[in-house]
């Protein structure tokens, strides 16, 4: 569940994302990002599913520093096997299952898991409202969903959004961080909350595009040639341009399942 359709993360974009946010991470800030999402909730021995594991970097931290267990769902066979790879190499094979997924209704029992953890995955899920019900059905009742996404502002895209939204090559499906409120509560949620993170992205968007303008250039060269390092340079400049607009508003939101 990366995505809202499936590979559409190839090869040169995977390089990307794991030369800019860490190996076996596909959304900003690493690891940094992942406990930040997850904040205070105790997750000592809890089952956690992680919606749109992609490579699983989010699930070592899951596993190795907050004592989870994991069940990881992905739409994208490819990810999954490298996914397995890096929690073998980390010694965590034993607490990380990943699972390969159609779209659609969570294959998942009604009130099996204790948390369900997603990160940049349901900014590319169009039906939103599906999506988080069926969060609200797996969870046991008082579990939470923890998410850090990918929203927008309140205004129509503009030219530059769509600009960039070609750049990328994915399926977006963003909605502003209020409607993301509406939703969780109409799903049954409480305590619900939602926050921006502050431009945290956007200061950090712009060290990485200095990178690549500096640091990482000949890396990316090596590792994408010259055509696609130069798309790359190009989308992250445009990134930069939205979020200074802010109509792409990364944050975080969570909700809990009544007791």
């Amino acid at each position: 569940m990366s995505a809202a359709h499936e590979d559409e993360y190839h090869d040169d974009m995977i390089a990307m994302l794991e030369l800019v946010w860490g190996d076996g991470f596909m959304t900003p800030g690493g690891a940094r990002t992942v406990r930040a999402t997850v904040g205070d909730i105790d997750l000592e021995d809890k089952l956690v599913l992680d919606i749109g594991c992609g490579l699983g970097g989010a699930d070592l931290v899951l596993a190795g520093e907050f004592g989870a267990r994991v069940i990881g769902l992905d739409l994208e066979a490819p990810l999954l096997a490298r996914a397995r790879d890096y929690a073998a190499e980390a010694g965590l094979a034993d607490r990380i299952e990943f699972r390969r997924v159609k779209p659609g209704p969570i294959p998942m029992a009604a009130r099996s898991v204790d948390v369900v953890f997603t990160s940049g995955a349901f900014t590319q899920v169009e039906d939103k409202k599906g999506m988080f019900a069926e969060v609200h059905r797996v969870l046991r009742p008082g579990g939470a969903l923890v998410a850090y996404d990918w929203m927008k502002g309140p205004e129509p895209y503009s030219e530059d959004m769509l600009y960039w939204f070609k750049l990328e090559g994915l399926t977006y499906a963003m909605e502003t961080l209020e409607e993301h409120l509406r939703l969780l509560e109409e799903a049954g949620f409480v305590d619900v909350e939602a926050v921006d993170d502050g431009g945290d992205y956007r200061r950090l968007c712009h060290q990485e595009y200095r990178d690549m303008q500096g640091p990482l250039r000949e890396k990316m060269l090596e590792l994408l040639g010259a055509e696609q390092r130069d798309h790359f340079l190009e989308n992250w400049r445009a990134m930069t341009v939205v979020l200074d607009a802010g109509e792409l508003r990364p944050g975080f939101y969570r909700g809990s399942k009544p007791t």
